[in-house]
């Protein structure tokens, strides 16, 4: 029983981070039912369901999505009252109701969240018994419930975005520093096609985790470019280092398809892998020292002195394949000197010294995490600009 209970307990000590966000989001749905409640005429309901809706884990989505959550319920909602009242509730009125919202959903850029909750919230205003007021009682909860759930999303996770960043740094980079020591170990043991299959999956797995990064790093520096409680500085600093981290990932994934490949050569040799194998070490070395002094204060010059001890490596790994390109078969020592540019690369990431990091634009948030295209304040802006045109237009005529 004993055992039981402490493996129930570890359960939830184990998931920190997930209990904290079920626990406010809880919280801020019944939160957002009292004073939906107190302040609009049965309007609890319709509160709690649109904060369940808009809280996020961090503030920076939960804002944007609540206020797309807002325009486009405002604008779904009216268009569904207009269908309401010249269709009565029915068949015809829920069809167009979900169809405009979608309409709406896709002109405005509001996301893939976006795409249901907007339909869904519209849904709820003109539920059935839905009249003037009725319907104003509705679309004043969901304002409630928006807000309440955008106040209670800074309480979702205990560090800031820039924290998240760097947790999520330390993470992936920890990952890849491990995968490319057991590629160092294997190597020294005997390469064979099974483990640099796994090798590969595992690489693949790691660069699926860039998006949800880069996502994180954007997040932390636009939170700065508005928050008094967050430095701009630090923040561009991480975006550049989630770029670099990036770089790294992409190379260890190339190194990883190299070594698979390389069991595929019938003619190759194992006279290099020694040399190969302490390469592939000190690179793993070199990352878990960057990760390490990532909040160290004399971290610029230390992490100057990882790279050129990395670069070092690379060149002697360099002169040994080419006092062994005799005894090599060409596509071996080809493979091997890939092997070498991307040890530099991942050097020249480790100090941030490549132009490919700052001259090179990288894009903005990956579809796949992104909350919403077009801040729902840009669109309005763009929206206004364009009517102010049309009515200048008209009237020049």
């Amino acid at each position: 029983m004993r055992r039981f209970f402490k493996w129930f307990i570890n359960l939830f000590l184990n998931r920190r981070n997930w209990v904290r966000q079920i626990t406010v989001a809880s919280i801020a749905s019944a939160t957002a039912w009292v004073i939906g409640d107190a302040l609009v005429f049965e309007g609890g309901v319709v509160a709690a369901i649109m904060c369940a809706l808009s809280v996020r884990i961090s503030l920076y989505k939960s804002i944007r999505e609540g206020l797309g959550l807002i325009v486009g319920t405002s604008i779904g909602a009216g268009v569904a009252l207009l269908t309401v009242y010249y269709f009565s509730f029915g068949v015809v009125a829920i069809g167009l109701t979900v169809l405009l919202c979608l309409v709406v959903v896709r002109g405005l850029r509001l996301g893939e969240v976006a795409a249901v909750n907007v339909p869904v919230t519209a849904l709820i205003v003109i539920g059935p018994g839905v009249s003037g007021s009725t319907a104003e009682h509705r679309l004043a909860s969901t304002l409630i419930g928006a807000a309440v759930g955008i106040i209670f999303s800074y309480f979702s996770h205990p560090s800031t975005p820039a924290g998240r960043t760097v947790n999520q740094i330390s993470r992936l980079g920890s990952r890849g520093a491990e995968l490319i020591s057991e590629m160092a170990e294997g190597i020294a043991a005997g390469l064979t096609q099974k483990q640099a299959g796994n090798w590969l999956a595992k690489a693949r797995l790691l660069v699926e985790e860039i998006p949800n990064l880069r996502s994180q790093a954007i997040e932390a520096k636009r939170y700065a470019r508005w928050s008094p409680l967050a430095e701009v500085d630090e923040a561009e600093s991480l975006y550049i280092q989630g770029v670099a981290i990036e770089h790294m990932m992409v190379q260890i994934r190339s190194m990883a398809r190299t070594l698979f490949d390389s069991t595929l050569d019938k003619s190759r040799k194992d006279v290099v892998d020694r040399q190969i194998a302490y390469a592939l070490s000190a690179t793993s070395s070199a990352i878990t020292e960057k990760l390490e002094l990532l909040e160290s204060e004399n971290r610029n010059s230390q992490i100057d002195n990882i790279a050129r001890d990395l670069r070092l490596a690379a060149d002697n790994l360099t002169e040994e394949l080419i006092s062994q390109a005799d005894n090599l078969p060409r596509t071996q020592f080809v493979r091997c000197i890939a092997l070498v540019s991307q040890m530099k690369i991942i050097a020249n990431s480790l100090d941030e010294s490549s132009p490919a990091l700052y001259s090179v634009s990288t894009p903005g948030e990956p579809s796949s995490a992104q909350v919403m295209g077009v801040s729902p304040v840009k669109q309005t802006t763009q929206i206004w600009q364009s009517v102010k045109n049309a009515v200048r237009a008209f009237f020049r005529r």
